[in-house]
């Protein structure tokens, strides 16, 4: 088992992690791709690669366009339609998940107690089969940073008093099942939400498509992308025709397996690649993670992103503070079976964590889901 670490970094106060950035900066210049070649004065008017291009773009059903969080084409009638992002508790009592394997983007990242936290962003929510989604547990602040790059609506069953900076401002979206420790209690509406009968409090509340509806309505809060709070230039994809197979990197190391269970030693998630489909499919608890509202299906993505972040532990009862926005901080990719060593920034609340190669290119991710591991900075991982 090979190790993948980076160095602890020092010297930011609490009071800095969780605030909101000012100017943007610019992204890194992106480095040619081609250096000293003759450029021909002209080319066919049709290429092989233009052609595939062409065809690619074609949707399969009338109507259909390419989704901003995974590449895969969706109805259009939900082009405009924002994601809800749900916090899911990972603790071994909360398992098993429901409706995990239709979410487009899955993050982890540890809380108190060693003990881990899922966010679970889906695009396509609204649908008759989203009857029972999650468990549901409560938000952390750092998670709210990362639901907010995809102006989704939050849904969370409350939080310590760390939340009430975020989830008071008047363009947080949430809707809280409990109270916390903010004076407001903006979004508290436990009509969303319903208790199931097999398990006990409190890892039996969950979420439905009904009930997102109900509290989106109650709340006044739009369905669709909000014009100053959206960026649609997310992650940017390779196409169909030419996925990045990663071969492009001389750094490019082989990977059969992600181990995570050093970061999250509770939990202690891995990942194993299955060559046959391309996938990475993930493990915790040394089980399968499945989706018992759709036949157990196990949870598997195209992309790994593992991004280390800097960290601190904010008082006695182990709450820790993440710092979300940062630039050339360190990271991982991994996606057909290949790692690469990669840096990400976040230079806004609203905007995009972007990821970039060691030439400062922004890298390019696979059609399908991604899975993204948030850790602290000192720790590391193995892989196969």
């Amino acid at each position: 088992m090979k190790k993948l670490s980076v160095l602890l970094l020092l010297g930011l106060s609490t009071a800095m992690l969780l605030a909101g950035c000012g100017k943007k900066e610019s992204a890194p210049e992106e480095v040619p791709s081609v250096t000293g070649e003759t450029i021909p004065e002209s080319v066919p008017a049709e290429t092989e690669t233009e052609t595939e291009t062409v065809q690619e773009d074609v949707p399969p059903e009338e109507g259909m366009v390419r989704s901003t969080l995974t590449n895969e084409w969706i109805d259009g009638d939900i082009a405009d339609q924002r994601p809800i992002a749900v916090m899911v508790p990972n603790d071994s009592s909360a398992l098993p998940h429901y409706s995990l394997s239709r979410a487009d983007i899955l993050y982890e990242c540890p809380v108190e107690g060693n003990i881990t936290r899922l966010m679970a962003v889906f695009k396509d929510w609204d649908r008759e089969d989203m009857t029972r989604i999650g468990n549901v547990r409560s938000l952390r602040d750092y998670f709210a940073y990362w639901s907010f790059e995809w102006d989704s609506i939050l849904f969370h069953y409350g939080g310590p008093f760390y939340i009430a900076d975020v989830v008071e401002k008047s363009s947080t979206e949430n809707v809280t099942g409990a109270s916390y420790g903010g004076t407001g209690k903006k979004g508290l509406f436990d009509g969303g939400y319903f208790r199931s009968n097999d398990r006990k409090a409190p890892q039996n509340a969950y979420l439905s498509a009904e009930g997102a509806n109900k509290a989106i309505e109650h709340f006044g809060y739009s369905k669709t992308y909000r014009e100053d709070y959206y960026n649609p230039e997310h992650f940017k994809f390779a196409s169909e025709s030419s996925p990045n197979t990663l071969e492009q990197y001389s750094n490019a190391f082989d990977v059969k397996k992600i181990d995570m269970s050093s970061c999250y030693p509770i939990s202690k998630t891995y990942f194993e690649y299955n060559a046959e489909d391309g996938l990475f499919y993930r493990y915790e608890y040394g089980k399968p993670h499945v989706d018992a509202a759709f036949d157990n299906t196990q949870l598997a993505f195209k992309n790994v992103l593992v991004q280390f972040a800097y960290y601190e532990v904010r008082d006695d009862n182990g709450y820790l503070a993440f710092q979300v926005h940062d630039d050339t901080k360190d990271g991982y990719y991994f996606t057909n079976g290949k790692g690469i060593h990669v840096t990400w920034e976040k230079t806004g609340d609203y905007e995009p964590t972007k990821f970039y190669d060691d030439n400062g290119n922004e890298i390019e991710l696979n059609t399908g889901k991604t899975m993204i591991c948030i850790v602290e900075d000192g720790d590391e991982f193995g892989y196969d």
